[in-house]
């Protein structure tokens, strides 16, 4: 039978967040959904749990961000500012560049961790959360949020 993350190993898991491979309904990108997600998360509670907040703006929100060539802070804003989900995909729209290159960005984001400092990383998390035996399973970030979240068995 194999593991399961040792609970509380990661920390606190929103399992409410929406699927990593969950694309946002307006633009097709992948992660999106889960970026604004958070940032309703600190509008309504007014921080990430530990686990979350180190992340936060960062990791593959900030990748996300790079690519689309706008600042993290910009997307919360727009959903703190915003009353409902039409209101932060209007906002969003507005924000976003004309050429998102959605395909690229899906591709690169379904990939992170799949190199060599990428699968030492995962092998790292893995062992921590007391699932080494899954290292060839988990193959990468976005698995590896989808395992910690309950969404992959």
């Amino acid at each position: 039978m194999p593991s399961k993350p040792i609970p509380g190993s990661s920390g606190a898991v929103l399992t409410a967040l929406p699927s990593a491979y969950l694309p946002h309904a307006a633009t097709g990108l992948l992660h999106l959904p889960r970026f604004i997600a958070k940032c309703k998360y600190v509008k309504a509670h007014g921080a990430l749990p530990p686990s979350y907040a180190k992340n936060y703006k960062r990791g593959m929100d900030r990748f996300l961000c790079l690519h689309l060539g706008i600042d993290p802070a910009a997307v919360e804003k727009i959903v703190f500012e915003s009353a409902n989900d039409a209101e932060i995909d209007a906002g969003l729209q507005a924000l976003l560049p004309a050429d998102r290159c959605v395909a690229k960005w899906n591709r690169d984001y379904v990939q992170k961790g799949m190199t060599a400092s990428g699968r030492e990383f995962l092998r790292e998390a893995l062992t921590a959360m007391g699932c080494a035996d899954r290292v060839d399973q988990i193959v990468s970030v976005v698995d590896l949020i989808e395992f910690d979240e309950g969404r992959v068995e």
